[in-house]
């Protein structure tokens, strides 16, 4: 049977559900454009810089599959807007505080809040836009939110540190939130799996165990090398991640299906959307602290020279489901990754702003085939009730890698020889105190290639095993679900 196509209303209202993505796009962006100024502004050590970034990430990733399978059972409208309300509302406390710890705690609430709004929009989504064709596009104008708020974050956000104090672009997120919470009760439909149980605390409790102590202990002897409590933390997080899948396995009704790995396709793809993410972000963040730190150039300057990448992105996005009713997966996907591998190779080897600029461009122009297809290949061959743990679990990876890589460049920022005592905290905390300036930005561009090639030789590993795995999926038809059948593998739903 012809699945049925959405009409208006279903199109306005994702026009209300694209919100979340920008506003947790904006918040995102925001904080690598303000990281220099706050961390003069507040005192912030090295180690208390990776906190302010990542502890929002470690929070979101902790808890996406919770909040997912949670949307599935409460209902995913109600949750959308309850995390919505809670977002805005923990903005203004980071934007008013007053100290590295006081700023740390509520993007930890923000992260909380925030784990809520993926999962919720893109089961929705899946909800909503039955046909896949439409819900492809639907995919495409959702993720194209992600980079249109990598847009507005930058160029608004330098534009606000220009003339305001550094928490105000800590505010930007707010006003995208009275449309969603007034507009989301009539437009947004609910849906909830009425043959869910109960969610099971112990699987929630194991899942936190298994996230936090590895991204803690990996941050921490990144920072400051090996020592006892950060060296126990990692085997804790394995140990609970152990325990966490034989529960998941032994449970009538899991928190996440683990079953689905059964099938390779899902799990390959589901390796892909964690691995790509991972290094495009974590990439970003370097670049965009490169261009103030080491090349001098303000908030503003650095959204107008990244402006390039996102536009190219957005286009990406656009373009990926278009394409993606022509060419095959297994091509469609790895080549995009292609694209992404050489704009990584650009930045290792950039000499100056401009080559950096183009590099960081290019990565940004392959982003859309693997986010667009890729996320629309896994929820579609999903049944809707499972659409919400799946988008948690299609995103945890993400969130959780932009932190690990950012310890990885911790540790070649450290190991930099002759890199004065002074500036081992950091750039940002050398340029406040004006020693060691030039050690340290040396450092900082050679931990910036090493991310580069880091992220290279990862994603073109992960391209190869995507075009091996998915060389027999066929372009889907007009009225085909993507890759259903193969997709699953006979994993049960």
């Amino acid at each position: 049977m012809t699945p049925p196509r959405a009409g208006r209303r279903e199109w306005i209202a994702l026009a209300v559900l694209a919100l979340p993505a920008l506003l947790v796009s904006v918040d995102m962006f925001v904080m690598i454009m303000a990281l220099p100024e706050l961390s003069i502004a507040l005192g912030a050590s090295g180690p208390e810089q990776l906190w302010i970034m990542d502890v929002y990430g470690f929070m979101v990733a902790g808890f996406l599959v919770t909040m997912g399978a949670l949307g599935d059972r409460i209902g995913r409208r109600r949750l959308l807007l309850a995390g919505a309300a809670a977002f805005g509302i923990a903005s203004c406390l980071a934007a008013s505080a007053a100290s590295p710890a006081a700023l740390i705690a509520a993007r930890a609430v923000l992260g909380v809040a925030g784990a809520a709004l993926t999962p919720c929009t893109l089961g929705m989504i899946t909800t909503m836009f039955a046909d896949p064709r439409q819900r492809a596009s639907a995919i495409g104008v959702w993720a194209g939110c992600f980079t249109l708020g990598a847009i507005v974050g930058p160029l608004a956000g330098g534009l606000l540190l220009d003339h305001f104090w550094w928490g105000s672009v800590l505010l930007l997120g707010v006003p995208a939130m009275v449309p969603l919470l007034l507009a989301g009760p009539f437009l947004l439909p609910e849906h909830r799996d009425l043959s869910g149980g109960r969610l099971d605390a112990a699987s929630v409790l194991l899942s936190l165990a298994t996230i936090l102590p590895v991204v803690y202990g990996l941050k921490e002897l990144a920072a400051h090398g090996p020592h006892l409590l950060p060296a126990a933390a990692l085997p804790a997080g394995v140990a609970a991640g152990v325990l966490f899948v034989r529960r998941q396995r032994r449970l009538p009704d899991p928190l996440l299906d683990v079953s689905l790995f059964g099938g390779r396709v899902f799990a390959v793809v589901i390796v892909a959307l964690t691995v790509f993410p991972l290094v495009s972000g974590g990439a970003m963040t370097f670049i965009a602290q490169h261009f103030q730190l080491v090349d001098g150039l303000s908030p503003l300057e650095t959204g107008a020279v990244m402006l390039p990448g996102m536009l190219a992105a957005m286009a990406s996005f656009q373009a990926a489901p278009l394409l993606g009713r022509r060419v095959r997966p297994g091509l469609l996907l790895p080549g995009g990754m292609a694209v992404t591998v050489a704009g990584f190779l650009a930045v290792a080897t950039a000499a100056d702003a401009t080559a950096l600029a183009a590099g960081f461009a290019v990565t940004c122009l392959g982003s859309g085939p693997l986010v667009s297809v890729g996320t629309t290949i896994v929820l579609g061959s999903l049944p809707p009730e499972r659409a919400g743990s799946a988008a948690g679990l299609s995103q945890t990876g993400s969130e959780l890698g932009v932190a690990l890589l950012g310890s990885v460049g911790t540790i070649v920022y450290r190991a930099a020889p002759g890199l004065p005592a002074a500036a081992r905290d950091g750039l940002a905390h050398a340029v406040a105190h004006g020693s060691g300036v030039a050690e340290a930005r040396a450092a900082f561009t050679t931990a910036l290639h090493v991310i580069a090639l880091v992220c290279a030789v990862l994603l073109a590993a992960v391209a190869v095993l995507v075009a091996r795995t998915l060389r027999h999926l066929p372009v889907p038809g007009p009225a085909e679900v993507p890759a259903q059948a193969p997709v699953l593998e006979g994993a049960a739903s």
